[in-house]
C-alpha cells in the first residue's frame, strides 16, 4: 500500500470517526432533552393535568391549521359512520 493510499485511508477514518462522535453527542443531548421533557409531564401531572391529553395538544401544535381541520373532519366521518356520534 501507497502512503496516499494510507493517508487517504485515514482521513476517511478521522472523518467517519468525527461524524459519529457528534451523532453520540446530538444523542446525549436528546436523551437530556427527552429527560427535561418526563419532569415537566410528571409536573403537570403533580398539578392535576390530564398528561395524555396534554400529549396530544402537543402533537396537534405541530400541525397547521388545514392538516387539523381535513384530520377533524375525518375523524368525524369515521365516527358518523360506526354511530359513535
Amino acid at each position: 500500500m501507497d502512503d496516499q493510499a494510507f493517508n487517504t485511508e485515514s482521513v476517511a477514518a478521522d472523518q467517519l470517526r468525527a461524524f459519529i462522535e457528534r451523532v453520540e453527542r446530538i444523542e446525549e443531548e436528546i436523551k437530556g432533552l427527552n429527560g427535561d421533557k418526563s419532569d415537566i409531564y410528571k409536573e403537570a401531572k403533580m398539578n392535576g393535568f390530564d398528561v395524555k391529553v396534554m400529549r396530544k395538544v402537543v402533537a396537534l401544535r405541530r400541525k397547521d391549521f388545514a392538516e387539523r381541520q381535513e384530520e377533524n373532519a375525518i375523524l368525524e366521518m369515521y365516527m358518523n359512520a360506526l354511530g359513535m356520534v
